[in-house]
């Protein structure tokens, strides 16, 4: 079993983040989850969104504790939230953030890699330039660092999980999966 734990704040996509990715491995065959965990219900409060993928069927109904994957919408949450917590030994990390700032942080994951999701959206006009929308951003530079899922189906995905700029967003995610920066 996969499991893919998003660390964001509200309004910045996380959840249909989620979404994009469950579609994407249940259109490439396998069984999925997607879920939501909120603490208070707000724009900006810290949020966590849940995907669970496998090739037989899910009966596992829990939160993510000990995640393969972990991707942090906000560079800020890593000193407000354990997003380290319970990652897996071999557990890949993907943040939305800048190459510099990432570089000159204390990292503590076997591989890490970046993208600037937010400059990304705010370029192709993604929610606004004080709260983009990074979910599409972020779900292509997840597809090119981990190699789990074919591009087509996350293009799929965003058609099918985006109501508005769906060019915008597939766009988007094309930037992102071509300019993820992988450290480790």
């Amino acid at each position: 079993m996969i499991e893919i734990r998003i660390h964001g704040r509200g309004g910045q996509g996380a959840v249909i983040a989620s979404k994009i990715i469950a579609l994407s491995f249940f259109m490439e065959g396998y069984e999925v989850q997607s879920f939501p965990s909120f603490g208070v219900e707000r724009r900006g409060a810290p949020i966590c969104a849940y995907t669970r993928v496998d090739d037989k069927p899910i009966t596992l109904r829990s939160e993510i504790y000990s995640p393969d994957h972990v991707i942090i919408l906000d560079y800020n949450l890593i000193d407000a939230v354990n997003v380290w917590e319970g990652l897996k030994e071999n557990g890949t990390v993907l943040i939305n953030g800048q190459e510099d700032m990432i570089r000159n942080m204390k990292l503590r994951a076997p591989r890490i890699a970046s993208v600037d999701a937010s400059a990304i959206a705010i370029k192709h006009r993604l929610g606004s330039p004080t709260s983009p929308i990074i979910n599409t951003a972020i779900v292509g530079a997840f597809a090119r660092f981990t190699g789990l899922l074919k591009f087509e189906s996350i293009e799929k995905s965003i058609l099918q999980e985006t109501p508005v700029k769906q060019k915008e967003n597939v766009i988007a995610a094309r930037e992102a999966y071509d300019n993820v920066v992988i450290y480790q």
